[in-house]
């Protein structure tokens, strides 16, 4: 156990090492003002460089990213079927997929869904 904790602790130590160099030899040290300006085809840009996004886009996307981590939560449910009980993975499924259409019924009520408006 003595050796399990000392090989712990010098991987921990070198780890350390390694973050600490890659951090002090990764930072900029020249801050070049033409590096920080925005770039649009060698000229200046004409206009603000943060332009506006569609705020429905990014519902969409949002929306996107929070359906497909459930999906990534379904897919082990059909690896772990053979190894549990029939009656409470049923149970489980039942209730994370009804969840999941409640959630998208309330999202395409509330008119998230609709890109065209």
């Amino acid at each position: 156990m003595l050796i399990i904790s000392i090989i712990a602790s010098i991987l921990v130590t070198i780890v350390i090492i390694v973050m600490s160099l890659a951090s002090v030899l990764s930072k900029k040290t020249i801050i070049d003002r033409e590096k920080s300006s925005p770039f649009e085809c060698g000229f200046d840009p004409k206009s603000s460089s943060r332009l506006p996004f569609s705020l429905r886009f990014f519902l969409i996307a949002v929306i996107f990213l929070i359906f497909d981590v459930e999906i990534a939560l379904l897919l082990p449910m059909i690896i772990v079927l053979p190894l549990s009980n029939l009656y409470t993975w049923m149970i489980v499924s039942f209730f994370f997929l009804l969840i999941l259409l409640i959630g998208l019924y309330h999202e395409w009520n509330q008119g998230a869904l609709n890109w065209a408006n």
